[in-house]
């Protein structure tokens, strides 16, 4: 797990949310504050899941090359909100791996939706959740279209009536070469996570990816 970046994001008590619940998965949990860690290429090689935490940043060549490299071999690459698609906002082969990049979010924190999108055969990640509300940041991102969606969100003409009705995805999972992709939008705060469908839909995309 790698944090930092903005801190008006709360990096560090949001992974702190989330390495007690990777442990009682099964998992041994190491957490880094520093990018510089995907430098370590025989340890990032070791690694079954990365989890970055890490807004409004920037990365060198030299690391972004090594995570992409990690994650094409098999490493899973999973997080939330910023943390993970506003990490980099110059880097567009990092934004090509992840399958989407934040642009705005209207109204800032507001009273909105998250739905799941229904299937006869739903995905584990999403099993048994129905629709809820969140008071947050309704993330309005650019995606990639070969996004596998499990959850989405409505906007409404309160804040920018030009997107009314535009439907937007908060949850997917793709795949980057041998690596397993996974991304909520929400998690803006710590706070957030005591809503149960946002923590545990992070919960289970966290072990889902991992490799």
């Amino acid at each position: 797990m790698v944090w930092g970046g903005w801190e008006g994001h709360e990096p560090k008590a949001c992974v702190d949310i989330f390495a007690p619940l990777l442990e009682e998965a099964g998992f041994a949990v190491d957490i880094e504050d520093t990018l510089e860690v995907y430098l370590d290429e025989t340890r990032m090689a070791s690694y079954d899941l990365i989890n970055q935490t890490y807004t409004m940043s920037t990365i060198s060549k030299e690391a972004l090359a090594a995570l992409l490299k990690t994650i094409a071999a098999g490493t899973g690459f999973a997080g939330w909100h910023g943390g993970m698609a506003d990490a980099f906002r110059q880097s567009t082969d990092y934004q090509f791996m992840v399958g989407g990049q934040w642009v705005a979010h209207p109204g800032n924190i507001i009273d909105y939706e998250v739905n799941i999108i229904p299937s006869e055969n739903p995905d584990p990640i999403v099993t048994g959740l129905s629709d809820f509300k969140m008071n947050s940041e309704q993330y309005y991102m650019h995606v990639d279209p070969s996004n596998e969606v499990l959850a989405t969100t409505t906007f409404n003409a309160d804040y920018c009536p030009w997107i009314a009705g535009t439907v937007m995805p908060v949850v997917w999972k793709r795949r980057y070469g041998e690596g397993k992709i996974f991304y909520s939008s929400l998690g803006h705060v710590a706070k957030d996570f005591e809503v149960y469908e946002a923590r545990e839909i992070v919960r289970r995309g966290l072990i889902w990816a991992s490799r």
